[in-house]
């Protein structure tokens, strides 16, 4: 009787094993998936490596005030600004109260008191931010998108400001409870003194008082087929056709979605404008829906920073800042390069645009120059500042396309009021 039921038990087990090859060799494709939703992104050609959202958020610049009216600048590849950075990603920041940023005298704030900002130049929506910072939900608050986090000290006070200005423009949202002491700030603080001297203009931009050290850079490139960005984006690349358009460009379709080629540039637009909306939206919801676009079709060629997410209507315009050792390359109207962009409705991406061409990782050729500080920065930006049109200043890459390789030369980028950039070399 037992050597009967060991039999029985080894002829389950054979006819088990049997069953569960035949599974693996013959299942058809895609059958891992139990449900997956008509909206949800399908995992296509990997180009370039997957990116966390976290790893995308980062003040874009960080002004350390040093009272006195002394202040420096840590950019995004400086031991300092990661140093700062982390310590206070780890701090917590609860109980915003709501004020009315005319109601404070910042332009007192900035020269009398040690203090420390982070810049997000175009906003990061609270809900991201919670990502990276120790931040606790606030009802009144996770609406909001923060252009600028400010922490100072005020001599004879036991507290720190902790301040969050929102991208609406007149308001700001104070911290009060924040697990940092007057002591964490000025430890902090004291990171900037021995670090270039800026000087602040206008209330809105620094410039260096001495001339300020980059690198000039020239790195191999490789180029994305068309073939690989068909494969990435359209479901099935065999039945697109191929239009030929008078400037040159190309255009792959599917009848529904559009692939335009671009290839004297090197650049892609894809549209989908019959995409299905996926539901309620956010800008917050948005940019991760974004990042894990990108990340099922095309990857990252590189370190990219969020730097917008903006609503118009019913869509929001997420676009991702190419960075090369802690500065930005710019994307210029002679060269589209250092950007990626995307548009999205209800939750869905209906158009996305990128370049081609990407960075290979060893560099060919270093050289170290200075970017005009001082005065004579001054006098260069003088036909701009008259009619007080300057947004911003910030040592920037300009791309510069050789044969083979591509050439980063360290410029300044002087964005004017209206939007447009303007390099001084």
């Amino acid at each position: 009787m037992k050597e009967r039921m060991k039999t029985v038990l080894l002829v389950v087990l054979v006819l088990g094993s049997l069953l569960q090859s035949y599974v693996l060799i013959f299942r058809f494709p895609g059958s891992d998936s139990v449900v997956q939703s008509k909206d949800s992104y399908i995992r296509t050609e990997e180009m370039g490596p997957e990116e966390k959202p976290e790893n995308l958020l980062f003040p874009d610049k960080m002004v350390i005030h040093l009272g006195e009216d002394k202040h420096t600048v840590f950019y995004s590849n400086d031991t300092f600004y990661n140093l700062v950075y982390n310590r206070l990603k780890g701090r917590t920041f609860d109980n915003f109260q709501r004020r009315m940023v005319s109601n404070i005298d910042w332009t007192k704030v900035r020269s009398e008191n040690r203090g420390i900002e982070l810049s997000f130049d175009s906003g990061i929506p609270v809900t991201l931010l919670q990502r990276v910072m120790q931040i606790v939900p606030d009802t009144l608050f996770e609406g909001e998108s923060i252009n600028k986090i400010w922490l100072y000290s005020v001599e004879g006070e036991a507290k720190v400001h902790v301040m969050f200005f929102s991208t609406e423009g007149d308001v700001v949202y104070e911290a009060a409870q924040a697990d940092l002491t007057v002591q964490d700030v000025d430890q902090l603080v004291d990171f900037g003194l021995s670090w270039p001297s800026y000087k602040m203009v206008d209330g809105r931009y620094y410039i260096p008082e001495k001339e300020l050290n980059m690198v000039s850079v020239e790195l191999p490139i490789g180029e994305y087929t068309v073939e690989q960005m068909q494969r990435s984006l359209f479901f099935d690349p065999s039945i697109t056709r191929n239009i030929r358009e008078k400037d040159g460009s190309e255009i792959y379709t599917d009848s529904k979605r559009s692939l335009q080629v671009d290839q004297g540039q090197k650049w892609i637009s894809y549209t989908d404008p019959a995409a299905p909306p996926s539901g309620e939206s956010s800008p917050g919801k948005d940019v991760l829906s974004a990042i894990d676009f990108v990340n099922q079709h095309g990857g990252w060629n590189g370190t990219y920073r969020l730097g917008k997410a903006g609503e118009s209507e019913d869509r929001t315009l997420v676009k991702f800042q190419q960075y090369y050792g802690g500065f930005p390359i710019l994307n210029t109207p002679g060269f589209q390069y250092g950007v990626m962009e995307l548009d999205l409705q209800q939750g869905t991406v209906t158009s996305y645009e990128r370049s081609l061409l990407y960075l290979e990782s060893a560099p060919l050729k270093k050289q170290m120059v200075k970017l005009t500080g001082g005065e004579a920065l001054e006098t260069k930006l003088k036909p701009y500042a008259e009619d007080n049109s300057i947004a911003s200043l910030d040592p920037a890459y300009l791309p510069v396309r050789t044969e083979e390789d591509l050439l980063l030369k360290p410029v300044w980028a002087v964005e004017l009021q209206n939007g447009t950039v303007i390099t001084l070399e």
